[in-house]
C-alpha cells in the first residue's frame, strides 16, 4: 500500500539524484516552494557534499516558482542563489554555470515583467562567462544564449536578426540533442510567431512539427505543464490563421486545444499558466467575467505582464457589459476608478488602465456621449509605454481600439 508522506519523500529524494527537474511539474507551487527553499538551505550547510551544485538547483526551483506563481520573492530568491554562485565559482565551467543560472533569471525576469533591459544585462553575463571546458556546460550557455537573442529579435522584427536567432537556436538544440525542453519551446513559438506574421507555410510546418513532437513526448502523468503549454501554443497558432482566412471550423479547432490545455492547468498548480489560458481564451465572449475576476485576483501587485493583460481583458469586458445596459452611471464609476489608481500604478498597468480609459470614452460616445478628448494621445501613450516595456501584445490591444476609435 502506498504510504503517501514516506513515500512521495522517497520519490522526491531519488528525483534530486537527477538533473532533470521535470518532475516539479508534477507537484503544486506551494510544494515547489518548499522544495526551492529545502534546496537552498541545504546547499548553506557545511555538511553539504556538493554545495554548489545543491544551490544551481536551489536557483533552477526558485526560478520554476517564479515562472508558475509570478511571486517577485522568488525572483529575488534565485537571484540571490545565483549571486552565490558567481561569488563562490571556482574554475572555467563553474562561473559559466553561475553566469548562466544569472542569466535565467533575468530572462525570466523579463518574461514575467517585461523591460528589454534584463535582457540586455543577461547577454553581456553570457559573453563574459568565457569558455567552459565540459561541453554539457557550454551547450547549457549557448541555448540559453539562443534564447536570448530569439527575444530580443522579435522585439525588433528586424529580418536578419530573426534569421540569426533561428540559426542560434537550431544549433543549440543539434547540441543538446533535443533535451532542452524550454529552448524547443522558444524555438516553437519563434517560428509559429514568424510563420503567422509572414504567412509562411514552412515556418508553420516547423513550428507544428515541434509542438507535435512536444504534446506526444510529454505524458500528462509526467510532464503535463510541457504538454499543456504547447497545447496552448498550438491553439494559438490555429485560432490565428483561422480569424486570418475566416475560417470557422479551424477556429473551433483551436478552441479545443485551449480546452484541452485548460483542463490541464488549475490555479494552484500553475497560477500564471491558468490564467495566460484564459486571456487566450477570452477572445470570444463565452468566458465568464467571474474566471477573468480570478485570473486578476491572483496576477495583481506584481508588475506582471500577464497581470496587465488580465486586469485590461477583464475591464474590456466590464465596459462591455456596461454599455450593453445602457448604464452611463455605471461608465462614470469606471472611469473615477481607473484615474483614481493611475497615479500608483506599475507602467504595464498604467497602459492596461489607459487603455481602458480610452475604451470607457468610446462606450460613452457610442451611447450619445460627447466625442471623447485626447483619446489619440492617450492610446499612443500606452502603445509607447507597453513597447519600451517590451510588451508587444499590449501594444497591439491599444493599437486595435485606436483603429476602432476612427482618429
Amino acid at each position: 500500500m502506498f504510504e503517501f508522506g514516506r513515500d512521495l519523500r522517497k520519490l522526491f529524494a531519488q528525483a534530486r539524484e537527477s538533473e532533470d527537474l521535470g518532475w516539479v511539474e508534477l507537484i503544486g507551487v506551494d510544494l515547489l516552494a518548499a522544495e526551492a527553499r529545502r534546496e537552498a538551505t541545504d546547499a548553506g550547510r557545511v555538511s553539504c557534499a556538493r554545495p554548489f551544485d545543491t544551490e544551481v538547483r536551489a536557483a533552477a526551483l526558485w526560478r520554476e516558482h517564479a515562472r508558475r506563481s509570478g511571486a517577485a520573492d522568488s525572483l529575488s530568491r534565485a537571484d540571490r542563489c545565483a549571486d552565490s554562485l558567481i561569488r563562490n565559482a571556482q574554475g572555467d565551467d563553474q562561473a559559466a554555470r553561475a553566469a548562466g543560472a544569472k542569466a535565467q533569471g533575468l530572462m525570466l525576469r523579463f518574461d514575467l515583467c517585461g523591460d528589454p533591459a534584463h535582457l540586455d544585462r543577461a547577454l553581456a553575463l553570457v559573453a563574459g562567462a568565457g569558455r567552459p571546458r565540459r561541453s554539457k556546460t557550454a551547450a547549457d550557455l549557448a541555448a540559453t544564449h539562443a534564447r536570448l537573442k530569439a527575444r530580443k529579435a522579435r522585439l525588433s522584427g528586424d529580418a536578419k536578426a530573426l534569421m540569426d536567432a533561428a540559426a542560434l537556436m537550431d544549433a543549440a538544440q543539434h547540441d543538446l540533442s533535443g533535451e532542452d525542453v524550454d529552448l524547443r519551446l522558444d524555438q516553437a513559438a519563434f517560428a509559429l510567431e514568424a510563420g503567422v506574421i509572414q504567412r509562411d507555410p514552412r515556418l508553420l510546418d516547423h513550428a507544428g512539427r515541434d509542438l507535435g513532437i512536444l504534446v506526444e513526448g510529454a505524458s500528462p502523468d509526467h510532464r503535463p505543464l510541457t504538454r499543456a503549454r504547447a497545447l496552448a501554443m498550438c491553439g494559438a497558432g490555429l485560432s490565428a490563421l483561422a480569424t486570418l482566412a475566416d475560417h470557422a471550423e479551424a477556429q473551433d479547432q483551436g478552441r479545443s486545444m485551449f480546452e484541452a490545455a485548460a483542463d490541464q492547468f488549475t490555479p494552484d498548480h500553475s497560477p500564471l499558466d491558468w490564467a495566460a489560458i484564459q486571456v487566450l481564451r477570452s477572445g470570444g465572449d463565452a468566458l465568464p467575467l467571474m474566471v477573468l475576476n480570478q485570473a486578476e485576483i491572483l496576477t495583481q501587485g506584481q508588475g506582471l505582464i500577464i497581470g496587465a493583460l488580465v486586469r485590461e481583458r477583464r475591464l474590456a469586458r466590464e465596459i462591455a457589459l456596461v454599455e450593453a445596459m445602457e448604464d452611463r452611471a455605471g461608465l462614470d464609476v469606471l472611469e473615477d476608478r481607473l484615474r483614481h489608481r493611475l497615479a500608483a500604478a506599475a507602467p504595464l498597468d498604467w497602459a492596461a488602465d489607459q487603455i481602458s480609459l480610452a475604451g470607457v470614452a468610446m462606450a460613452r460616445r457610442r451611447l450619445g456621449g460627447p466625442e471623447p478628448r485626447r483619446l489619440n494621445l492617450i492610446l499612443n501613450e500606452a502603445v509607447l509605454t507597453a513597447r519600451e516595456m517590451g510588451v508587444p501584445a499590449l501594444a497591439e490591444r491599444a493599437g486595435l481600439l485606436l483603429l476602432q476609435s476612427g482618429l
